[in-house]
């Protein structure tokens, strides 16, 4: 398939649309994305510290990136926390089927 037959999708970042190579079944999610990410490229041009179009983007990414990386690292300490409660629960569950001990 060349690149010219590649299914394409428009989304609009500050104002410039954009023509994105992306299968059909994972355009709602690059439209969701685009308007996520231009959101946050709005509220970054609207304070007005910085200028040009391709800062605006990193520091979009930039903030982006730090908010997945936090996300990340809280369904990390979210996975441990459940893992230390399953441990200890089959350490309770083993401890109480021993013999010698009454279950209520």
């Amino acid at each position: 398939m060349s690149d010219t037959s590649r299914p394409t999708t428009e989304v609009t970042l500050l104002g410039k649309p954009y023509v994105i190579a992306c299968p059909p079944e994972e355009q709602d999610q690059l439209k969701r994305s685009a308007r996520y990410l231009d959101r946050a490229m709005h509220g970054i041009h609207s304070r007005g510290k910085v200028l040009g179009a391709e800062k605006i983007a990193i520091m979009a990414a930039l903030n982006i990136t730090h908010e997945l990386l936090t996300a990340l690292d809280s369904h990390r300490a979210g996975e441990q926390s459940l893992s230390d409660l399953s441990e200890r629960l089959e350490r309770a569950l083993s401890k109480a089927g021993e013999p010698g001990r009454q279950t209520p």
